[in-house]
């Protein structure tokens, strides 16, 4: 069995990218990042995911790149929008996939593994420049002249099982291989205990993913009137 670097937030999107990888018979090894995000609770929902799915291996690196601000998800002074809004929206944050896929890169050469997985979607998305096949096309190629591996002729291949899915289909492909989605936190501005709010764009898609899919939604919401109408 081969092993495999898995990217994982604890959200909805990197749990089914993880369930597929297990699913091919790979020994994952997951790697969540405390880059100083307002939405803590992903970091204890990416330890319950990887725990309740049998990663191998969990770590966590702490990563300041909040600390350069600029993102709603890092600056308790900019607010998160509602959904709907035109353009990248203010909930990006700068290069982080870039700088995610590259310690992801560091720790896949470390463990000689293959492949590093990475949950990005460019159907339901926030309009992220980092979730696009173009990038991750282009982290390819960078990974095969970066690395020791890559120059041997054991490059990495950066596998993003997810982008050319909808959230209904990630939803109903993640129900198939026994995701438990109640342990996930896919929230913007989630409450400690990882409860969502109900009103940031990324609970919209995870609500609409659900029942587009025909899935009976888990998730605890804050707000459980309908805040998208």
């Amino acid at each position: 069995m081969r092993r495999t670097v898995v990217l994982l937030s604890g959200g909805l999107d990197s749990a089914t990218a993880l369930a597929m990888a297990i699913a091919r018979g790979e020994r994952c090894c997951t790697l969540a990042f405390d880059y100083g995000q307002r939405h803590r609770a992903e970091l204890a929902a990416a330890r319950r995911v990887s725990s309740a799915l049998g990663a191998e291996r969990h770590e966590e690196l702490p990563l300041p790149i909040g600390q350069l601000g600029g993102s709603a998800l890092t600056d308790a002074r900019i607010e998160v929008p509602a959904p709907g809004g035109a353009g990248i929206p203010v909930t990006y944050v700068p290069a982080r996939n870039t700088v995610f896929l590259s310690l992801a890169l560091a720790w896949a050469e470390v463990l000689d593994a293959r492949t590093i997985v990475i949950g990005v979607n460019a159907v339901d998305y926030s309009g992220y420049p980092d979730c696009r096949p173009e990038f991750i096309a282009a982290f390819q190629h960078l990974a095969s002249l970066a690395t020791k591996q890559g120059v041997e002729g054991r490059g990495v291949a950066i596998d993003a099982p997810l982008i050319a899915l909808s959230k209904a289909d990630i939803v109903r492909r993640g129900t198939a291989l026994g995701v438990d989605y109640s342990l996930t936190v896919s929230c913007y501005r989630a409450t400690d205990d990882g409860r969502a709010c109900g009103r940031c764009d990324a609970c919209e898609l995870r609500r609409l993913g659900f029942a587009a899919a025909g899935v009976a939604d888990p998730t605890r919401y804050v707000d459980t009137g309908q805040p998208y109408e």
